[in-house]
């Protein structure tokens, strides 16, 4: 059970100093995340509509 606690305690530590070192993004490097996130998704959906619509096809 210590062992338990302890490695709770080691992930809170870790997680405090991450959250300290981080930074807000400024607004551009906000809307440069947005948008390459957004671009990743249509990439990511049009990857599968196009396998969806070739197994259609040819099935």
């Amino acid at each position: 059970m210590k062992h338990y606690k302890q490695r709770f305690i080691n992930f809170t530590k870790e997680s405090l100093r991450v959250l300290k070192v981080t930074k807000k993004p400024s607004g551009s490097e906000f809307k440069t995340i947005v948008k390459v996130s957004a671009l990743g998704m249509l990439a990511i959906g049009l990857i599968g509509f196009l396998i969806q619509l070739l197994k259609l096809v040819f099935i």
